[in-house]
């Protein structure tokens, strides 16, 4: 299994995937468009205003999976040392950051009307933030230790384990304390509160935000096996 991992065996499965995704996303955009803003019926008290959910939730699901992904990758790393999963690793973090952030300013606008403030410092909200500044300090280490890649892995790997720490206590924060913060409105065990109406368009655009997500990795990822190629060429 280890070898699919290998730059060699990727590198041409990658352009494949892009070119794709590639030919299905703006399909499946429109279509996820379509289902959020004219299709889904109006909440019986926030009006239009509900329609920001399907931004605003897809957007923290991905912010928190890229970050359990990355913590994942890095203590595999420490087992098995395989620098493709570094590589994942890095070219995940902007995207959990971009969609990090997208859930936090979703949120506030979401935050204004329904609850008559910008922003409060509950546990979900501040949690999101600590979540935030972990991925800033993870690229930012990435950064600093551009020309010193051994020291970029050790000290990248060691914050992403330790701010998943902060990943359960995002998502039962609302089920530990009282919050402003509604408790999940959709749950693998047991039954979801949101009607289909409203769940067909979130997973819609929770798959086109997921495909976006996918582009801009594979797209990424590949820059990273290119430059490494380049720099062993001209070590030769």
């Amino acid at each position: 299994m280890l070898k699919f991992f290998t730059r060699s065996n990727t590198y041409f499965l990658i352009e494949k995937i892009i070119r794709f995704i590639n030919s299905i996303f703006f399909l499946i955009l429109l279509v996820a468009l379509t289902f959020a803003l004219f299709l889904s019926p109006l909440d019986y008290i926030q009006g239009d205003v509900v329609r920001i959910m399907y931004v605003h939730v897809p957007s923290a699901w991905i912010g928190l999976g890229c970050f359990s992904f990355i913590t994942f990758l890095s203590i595999f790393n420490f087992i098995f040392k395989l620098k493709n999963f570094f590589l994942i690793s890095k070219s995940l973090a902007p995207i959990g950051l971009l969609f990090t952030c997208l859930a936090i300013v979703t949120g506030s606008l979401w935050g204004q009307p329904t609850w008559g403030t910008w922003w409060a410092w509950d546990a979900r909200l501040t949690s999101m933030i600590i979540l935030m500044f972990f991925y800033l300090f993870y690229i930012l280490v990435l950064k600093y230790f551009k020309h010193q890649e051994e020291y970029a892995v050790k000290a990248s790997s060691i914050i992403a384990i330790v701010g998943s720490v902060n990943l359960p206590i995002i998502k039962y924060s609302v089920d530990w304390w009282n919050t402003l913060h509604q408790p999940a409105s959709i749950k693998i065990t047991g039954s979801s509160s949101i009607h289909s109406s409203m769940m067909v368009p979130l997973l819609l655009m929770l798959l086109t935000f997921l495909l976006y997500s996918a582009l801009i990795f594979l797209m990424k990822y590949k820059t990273e096996i290119i430059r490494i190629k380049k720099k062993n060429i001209k070590r030769l």
